[in-house]
């Protein structure tokens, strides 16, 4: 974000007669780098949602000049929303004082507090509004339940964490696992860790691929996981079992949400 904030500084320079190519100013429009936007995005939190479905995109979408990010508490006030770990973070809006237009519309995972938001009325009635009218909208996660629950997923191809991509089609939705699914304005992320391949994707949607390349640059992300075993396809049979049958009871209830 430094760098690219000294090649966005640059952009507001007077122009040299002679440009220099080694100029970031300069350098940045021979790449075809959009440094600025004015794109409104609405990131929305709950009580006990994963904080890394959150934090990948945000860092990724908190990086675009010109951009609002808007952190949009359910609750009642702007009093700190605590994720599942007990991280906090500080919301800058309710739902109600949200701009009634978004760019993007951003929805994270979690477990039970996801199934809660997905129930609750407030929350679903926003997410259905905004998203009428969001140019993208999205999810990392199990976030694309609380989509489903306002009914945005109906007719699209979408994505989820692995334990619960088959419950999508109870939405209308079809379900596939990958990454990341792009269905029309509809932008599915799988689990946590793929909010980052979500968020740099989005950055390349938003203001074009040079600029994506230059954010996982400056991010340094270059993925060399230590452990094997991120997916189901990879994982040891009997890990997968484990994880398998310790998520059932959450799986079994996000099963009974309905289109609220």
């Amino acid at each position: 974000m430094a760098a690219a904030a000294a090649v966005a500084a640059t952009a507001a320079a007077p122009a040299a007669a002679a440009p220099d190519r080694r100029d970031p100013r300069t350098m940045a429009n021979d790449l075809g780098v959009r440094l600025l936007g004015d794109e409104q995005i609405g990131m929305l939190l709950y009580p006990g949602f994963t904080a890394l479905d959150l934090i990948g995109p945000h860092h990724f979408l908190a990086g675009l000049f010109g951009s609002q990010v808007h952190l949009v508490s359910n609750q009642a006030d702007l009093r700190p929303v605590t994720s599942d770990t007990g991280l906090a973070v500080q919301p800058t809006v309710t739902l109600e004082d949200c701009p009634a237009d978004l760019t993007v519309l951003f929805v994270p995972g979690g477990t039970s507090g996801t199934v809660a938001a997905a129930r609750d009325r407030p929350t679903v009635d926003f997410v259905r509004d905004r998203a009428g009218r969001a140019k993208y909208v999205t999810s990392v996660c199990t976030g694309s339940l609380v989509l489903g629950a306002a009914g945005v997923l109906r007719g699209r191809r979408a994505t989820s964490h692995w334990s619960v991509v088959p419950l999508l089609s109870q939405f209308g939705a079809t379900p596939e696992r990958a990454r990341i699914v792009r269905d029309g304005p509809l932008i599915t992320g799988a689990g946590v860790s793929a909010g980052l391949d979500f968020g740099s994707a989005l950055v390349a949607e938003l203001r074009g691929r040079p600029m994506a390349e230059a954010a996982v640059l400056m991010a340094e992300y270059d993925p060399e996981p230590p452990i094997a075993g991120g997916s189901l396809r990879t994982a040891r049979s009997e890990i997968a079992d484990l994880l398998t049958n310790s998520l059932a009871p959450f799986v079994r209830d996000a099963a009974t949400i309905g289109v609220l």
